[in-house]
């Protein structure tokens, strides 16, 4: 009603919303489709256990225990397409549910038929698939559907999830929603193009040289920062080992270097050191890192991991863990560096 009022008896006309009715059969037809592909791609097991067949998009929950791969999801996807281009006709009959299990449709899990069922099958299968003839897709279901599997146009995968235990979910395009999807998608390719200075063809590989060649640099600068650490220019405090109840002790503060990078600069200190503790303690991006390292003559004497528990303490951390030769620690300032050096100190000397 846009004004008035509504009164019993006054005539009324019913009016469908062809488009919006017409989006919502190409979404059902196309997850009897996508059963079936599953179904072929993944095992009989497949059965429906929920789906959405909204104007914009559709929703199709089956059981399957993991989630689909790669390779998987785009043999689906390529069925369904496939049986969309044959354009063949979508039959409806009426008979009863001991005919139709004969047939070989499908029904929905727990679902109670009455003495007739209405059978919707769509699709030719190439070499048959245990249905009447060599029909693709038969299903029990009484909802709208489309005339023909061309009317579908195209489907399109957004996703593969976790609906429930044992459940996975996928999420899908029919129609102008999925063309429209597909065109934003080229339009953002295009972009990365664009950004890449490269076609559109060449945009996965001229990523993967870019990929590596920033992991290249990544490494590299790495070792430059353990290079520096080492020749001490990226620390502060001692520099020279000092002998602490009868082990050899280095402690040094570093700044440009990740806590990431501590494990190895505290080998190459061990080795250097040839027997004793190193203690290290980053400034990094504002928070402390703490790595120490025992070489294996002394581990019977001191650990590593008394070593960092005792410096965290003191940079408001906590704990602090690892292997009586290395272990590691954060906290949350650097701020009291020396103080946890010294805390360090007072473990070794007992």
């Amino acid at each position: 009603m846009v004004e008035g009022l509504v009164t019993s008896g006054a005539p009324a006309q019913l009016t469908v919303d062809h488009s919006r009715r017409a989006a919502i059969r190409a979404n059902h037809s196309a997850t009897h489709l996508l059963h079936e592909a599953l179904r072929d791609a993944l095992g009989e097991h497949v059965a429906q256990r929920g789906s959405l067949n909204a104007d914009d998009r559709l929703r199709f929950d089956f059981s399957h225990t993991k989630a689909l791969s790669d390779a998987e999801l785009a043999q689906v996807s390529v069925d369904v397409n496939a049986y969309i281009r044959q354009n063949t006709d979508v039959e409806t009959r009426i008979m009863s549910p001991d005919d139709a299990r004969g047939l070989g449709a499908q029904a929905l899990f727990g679902e109670k038929y009455g003495d007739e069922v209405r059978v919707v099958s769509m699709g030719r299968a190439a070499t048959g698939k245990g249905h009447a003839g060599d029909t693709y897709s038969i299903e029990l279901c009484g909802g709208t559907h489309v005339r023909q599997t061309g009317d579908i146009g195209t489907f399109v995968i957004l996703g593969d999830s976790a609906s429930s235990a044992g459940v996975r979910r996928i999420e899908a395009l029919t129609g102008a929603a999925a063309f429209d999807y597909l065109k934003g998608e080229a339009a953002r390719m295009g972009e990365v193009a664009l950004m890449l200075k490269a076609q559109s063809g060449d945009v996965p590989e001229r990523l993967k040289a870019l990929m590596d060649e920033r992991k290249s640099l990544q490494n590299e600068v790495a070792q430059l920062r353990r290079d520096l650490a080492m020749a001490g220019g990226a620390g502060t405090g001692e520099t020279e080992a000092k002998e602490i109840g009868g082990v050899k002790f280095f402690a040094q503060v570093l700044s440009g270097v990740s806590g990431k990078d501590l494990p190895a600069l505290l080998d190459e200190h061990k080795s250097r050191l040839g027997s004793g503790a190193v203690l290290l303690i980053a400034d990094a991006g504002g928070k402390a890192a703490v790595a120490a390292g025992v070489t294996a003559d002394v581990t019977d004497r001191v650990s590593a991991v008394d070593l960092v528990k005792a410096a965290v303490a003191e940079l408001g951390g906590k704990g602090g863990g690892g292997r009586p030769d290395m272990a590691q620690g954060g906290g949350k300032s650097a701020e009291n560096a020396e103080a946890a050096i010294k805390a360090a100190e007072g473990v070794l000397a007992g």
